[in-house]
């Protein structure tokens, strides 16, 4: 596999709707470090990468059920 951009890094975050502070708490590591894998100042180990890749995929497969798109409070 090649080496993730920073660039695949942030649409890889974006298509699952994560913020740097949701991958940062999934992997029970610092902001600093995920801040800097997005600056493109720390390379994102294969292993991350290739778990990160398949998220996407996961939630393209299975999306968000539209039947509750624009559903509010009834209080």
């Amino acid at each position: 596999m090649q080496t993730m951009t920073p660039d695949r890094f942030s649409e890889c975050l974006l298509h699952i709707r994560w913020t740097p502070i949701n991958i940062a708490s999934a992997l029970q590591c610092e902001l600093s470090w995920i801040e800097a894998l997005e600056a493109g100042n720390e390379e994102v180990p294969a292993e991350r990468a290739a778990w990160l890749e398949t998220l996407p995929k996961a939630h393209e497969a299975s999306p968000a059920p539209a039947t509750y798109r624009g559903r509010g409070s009834k209080h």
